[in-house]
């Protein structure tokens, strides 16, 4: 049911304040990265899972942190590893000498956010554990579907250039993030600010609460309610046969991409105080919602050709006629 009390203005206004909240309060820790932190919000309040792609140092973690410690709700994180098991992150059934039988011991992502770190450093096997908990948001040990907490959401961290002892994420384990990011580095003014944070001490470790469960639950049900016209259903729709129709595309965006690109635009228009979603939102989006999904031609290489300039040049052709 499409969310709708009080009139159109006051509501994604109250929602606008909150999600800026959110902003403000994990810009403290993350100088300077308003537009990132945008996103990671954006995959947040969209129901998302979010994958921070980028090189050591420039604070995948601690955006990580921020995020989690912003809202009300149980954190855990999970060490990647190349020996971790499955069961290191889903849980395991163990013996309950008291019951005399086996009982289902929770792993860690029974939490409302779950920071994978390094995520690229377990195995296949391990990676895989993820996948029904990420789509399905439960686990079933012993065939029994236990469900995670809601609101859930996995924020994953991988280094793109050290790849001594990793395994890449699997197609159908990227698909499941709705949005892929890079932080990048800072500019000169905003890094001497964060050397001098760091001086001070540990500015997650300050960090509280910026909305209640409550809040970040209502900001969830008004995003759902945003209007999406046949217009931006179309245009997503092109934009998706663009990318499975391009030369150097060997796999394109799947139907699930264009779910997770609506979902994050409402949530994108919410935020600029919008009830309808509206092309720039969905072109803004794309290549945050829709490169990493794409598998490159071998031969895209010699042509310096990235999956972000096929969703450019998806999303130029698919742009409506104005």
């Amino acid at each position: 049911m499409p969310y709708s009390y009080g009139s159109h203005a006051a509501v994604y206004d109250r929602f606008a304040a909150s999600f800026n909240t959110l902003a403000e309060h994990v810009g403290r820790v993350i100088l300077g990265k308003r537009q990132e932190i945008d996103l990671a919000l954006t995959a947040m309040v969209a129901e998302g899972h979010l994958l921070i792609d980028d090189f050591p140092g420039l604070g995948k973690t601690s955006l990580a942190h921020a995020l989690a410690r912003s809202v009300e709700g149980k954190f855990q994180r999970i060490q990647f590893t190349p020996d971790t098991l499955p069961s290191d992150i889903t849980g395991s059934m163990i013996l309950d000498e008291s019951r005399s039988g086996l009982v289902f011991r929770k792993g860690p992502v029974f939490a409302n956010v779950v920071l994978c770190d390094e995520v690229n450093r377990a195995s296949p096997k391990a990676q895989s554990a993820l996948l029904e908990v990420m789509e399905e948001r439960q686990v079933t040990p012993d065939g029994d579907p236990i469900d995670v907490p809601r609101p859930f959401m996995v924020v994953a961290t991988q280094n793109p250039v050290d790849f001594a002892g990793t395994y890449p994420l699997l197609e159908s384990q990227l698909d499941r993030f709705m949005i892929c990011m890079r932080i990048g580095y800072p500019d000169a003014g905003t890094e001497r600010e964060i050397l001098k944070q760091q001086s001070l001490g540990r500015p997650v470790d300050d960090s509280q609460r910026a909305v209640s469960q409550a809040q970040l639950t209502e900001m969830i049900n008004i995003a759902r309610g945003v209007r999406v016209d046949d217009e931006i259903h179309e245009f997503v729709v092109r934009i998706l046969g663009r990318t499975r129709d391009d030369p150097s595309v060997r796999l394109g965006a799947s139907p699930r991409a264009g779910i997770a690109l609506i979902r994050a635009a409402r949530v994108w228009a919410a935020s600029r105080q919008r009830h309808f979603v509206a092309p720039q939102d969905v072109e803004f989006l794309a290549t945050p919602v829709l490169a990493h999904r794409l598998m490159l031609d071998s031969s895209a290489a010699y042509h310096d050709v990235t999956a972000t300039d096929v969703v450019k040049r998806a999303v130029h052709s698919a742009r409506p006629s104005r």
